[in-house]
C-alpha cells in the first residue's frame, strides 16, 4: 500500500488531458483512505521553479527518505486523484512539515 507523504512516480496528465508524462507526485491522502480505496490523492512535483502561487519548495533537506535530481516545487493547486495501480515506483517521502505546508495551501484554495 502507498502511504501518505510518499514521493511516487505516476503518469500525470497535462492540463488538456490529452497526454501524460511520468513525473513525481506527493501522496496527500491519508493511510486510512489509501487502504480503503483504489485511488490516491496526489500533488505533482516539478523542477520548473518559475514563480507561481500555491507551491511548496522541495529539496533533499525536506525529504525523510530519497533523493531529488534537482531542486523542485510541489504544485499544490494541481491536486489529482489517481489509481494506485498507476504508481510506477516510490522514490522517497517528504517530511511531516512539508505535508503541513501542503494542507495549509489546500485550506486556502478551498476556503471561502
Amino acid at each position: 500500500m502507498v502511504k501518505q507523504r510518499e514521493l511516487v512516480l505516476i503518469p500525470y496528465p497535462f492540463s488538456e488531458l490529452n497526454f501524460s508524462k511520468v513525473r513525481p507526485a506527493v501522496v496527500v491522502s491519508n493511510d486510512s483512505y489509501n487502504r480503503e480505496f483504489e485511488d490516491l490523492i496526489v500533488v505533482p512535483v516539478t523542477t520548473n521553479l518559475s514563480l507561481r502561487r500555491h507551491v511548496v519548495r522541495l529539496s533533499d533537506s525536506e525529504l525523510e527518505q530519497g533523493h531529488l535530481i534537482a531542486e523542485s516545487v510541489i504544485k499544490v493547486d494541481r491536486i489529482l486523484s489517481v489509481s494506485q495501480k498507476l504508481v510506477r515506483k516510490s522514490i522517497g517521502s517528504v517530511k511531516k512539515d512539508v505535508l503541513v505546508k501542503i494542507r495549509s495551501i489546500l485550506a486556502e484554495l478551498l476556503g471561502d
